[in-house]
């Protein structure tokens, strides 16, 4: 029961996404712990825009309707204050933003946090594996697409915004001193 079928048009969908959700998952939980110096923003950067493109596919397909009209129990929550914690810790001085709440609807800004975001999307993901990996594959299917148009496709586009601007002030701003003597090179030259 909530097993797709063999050649059914959401079994791509499914192995998909499963695949990305394990990918973002594994990206972020390395991330946290600081195994990949240096590469932090960049690789949380691909791992947020692939989840994003695997959200769109979501999207994409008509609304996955399970057979049981309720959701099986999927086991305990997975804990992600370990995660939220590590990356707020990594993000500090830079983990607070402010984006509109609803862009469709309003001007109102809502304070928000990257660690926040992400851990948000990978409980979200990781409970969708939950019911994928116990055989629910359907129900997996319809949490990922509930969730990604209810939570965790926002919270990815707002993270993945916060995670490109920072990684673009890194690498573009200079300091004035650098800048005035770049431009003398220049125009010398």
């Amino acid at each position: 029961m909530g097993e797709i079928e063999a050649g059914s048009e959401y079994r791509d969908v499914a192995e998909q996404m499963s695949a990305q959700a394990r990918t973002f998952l594994s990206t972020t939980t390395t991330v946290a712990s600081g195994s990949a110096p240096g590469a932090e923003l960049s690789l949380l950067i691909l791992a947020t825009s692939d989840l994003l493109a695997a959200g769109a596919r979501l999207a994409a397909i008509v609304d996955v309707v399970p057979v049981e009209r309720f959701e099986p129990d999927a086991g305990p929550e997975t804990d992600v204050d370990p995660l939220r914690d590590a990356l707020a810790k990594m993000f500090d001085g830079f983990d607070d933003y402010v984006e509109v709440s609803d862009p469709a609807l309003s001007t109102d800004v809502a304070p928000a946090t990257l660690s926040g975001d992400l851990a948000c999307i990978a409980e979200e993901l990781a409970k969708g594996l939950q019911h994928y990996d116990d055989g629910h594959e359907l129900e997996g299917l319809w949490w990922w697409q509930f969730s990604y148009l209810s939570s965790w496709g926002e919270r990815a586009a707002s993270a993945l915004r916060v995670l490109q601007g920072v990684l673009a002030h890194l690498r573009l701003d200079v300091a004035d001193d650098v800048a005035a003597e770049a431009e003398y090179d220049a125009l010398h030259s």
